[in-house]
């Protein structure tokens, strides 16, 4: 029973990996990340973001699923830093809009609460 899970994460692994195949693309770095981020695995969501970012600076999509993940793994000043970029690159985007007014709502508690920003010692 232990070997057929085995077996059966394999295949899954490498059918995903398969899906994703022109890792050159921004639009594919975020796909993965995006498909990731679902599963929870935060780290690696932000990591194929930063590849986007890398890929198409200009992407305000990118810099905003950046700043989600970012966020999620408690990166709060790199998460800041990132919803302020994409609101720059795409300041008419409501879904960017939203997103950023959120984490500004939280992101004020959180310092007010703890005296002091994010990813300050």
């Amino acid at each position: 029973m232990k070997r057929a899970r085995i077996w059966v994460l394999f295949f899954l692994v490498a059918g995903a990996c398969t899906s994703y195949s022109h890792t050159e693309k921004a639009a594919t770095q975020l796909a993965f990340g995006t498909a990731v981020a679902k599963r929870g695995l935060w780290r690696e969501a932000a990591f194929r973001y930063e590849q986007a970012v890398a890929k198409e600076p200009s992407n305000a999509r990118a810099h905003n699923n950046l700043a989600v993940a970012l966020e999620a793994n408690g990166d709060f000043a790199r998460a800041l830093a990132e919803y302020k970029k994409a609101l720059e690159l795409d300041a008419n985007n409501s879904y960017i809009r939203r997103n950023y007014a959120r984490f500004a709502e939280f992101y004020t508690s959180y310092t007010k609460t703890t005296g002091k920003a994010a990813g300050a010692p």
